[in-house]
């Protein structure tokens, strides 16, 4: 029995061997499909609820393992990131990560050699003063010591510490002034 309507038979054949009302239901349910907008719009809410509920998240996850939950590729979680990026929420650092940016937090954005600097100023040190150790230093500002150790020589190299060599304290040959600082 067939029931026509004005769009045709519900129940005949259609064109691709599909009966009408099945062919409409499966364009609904296509419909219902995530699109590629949808796709990293949902993976940006997903990680938004994230960020919201856990607040000590600092680093987004890596971008293999959202490939994998979500069975997208690369450029599907790269707009996910960038998505949250104009919402303030995440911020790339070197190193191809993502960090979370949390709404009132102050975030230092200088070299690391001139945060270092301020160390000298913010501990009122002295010239001749000894001056924390690469590990210290790596502690306190969240990087790896030989990162430190980097900033530290390119400040000895600008004569603002000196270094008494291998096992040896650093000093603080100089204060350093806004020129070296900005």
């Amino acid at each position: 029995m067939y029931l026509v309507t004005a769009r045709g038979p519900l129940d005949g054949p259609s064109v691709r061997g599909f009966t009408v009302r099945a062919q409409r239901e499966r364009e609904k349910e296509l419909s219902k499909q995530a699109t590629p907008r949808g796709t990293f719009q949902t993976i940006a809410d997903a990680l938004k609820t994230q960020i919201d509920d856990n607040t000590g998240m600092a680093e987004l996850p890596p971008v293999a393992d959202l490939m994998d939950q979500y069975g997208v590729s690369r450029g599907v979680v790269l707009r996910a990131f960038q998505a949250l990026r104009q919402a303030g929420d995440a911020e790339p650092v070197p190193g191809g990560r993502w960090r979370v940016v949390r709404s009132g937090e102050g975030v230092d954005r200088r070299p690391l050699a001139d945060r270092i600097a301020a160390v000298i100023v913010d501990d009122s040190l002295e010239v001749g003063a000894a001056f924390p150790s690469a590990s210290a230093l790596a502690e306190r500002f969240g990087v790896s010591r030989p990162t430190a150790t980097k900033a530290l020589n390119h400040l000895e190299a600008a004569g603002v510490l000196a270094s008494g060599g291998q096992g040896k304290v650093r000093t603080v040959r100089a204060l350093p002034n806004r020129e070296e600082r900005s």
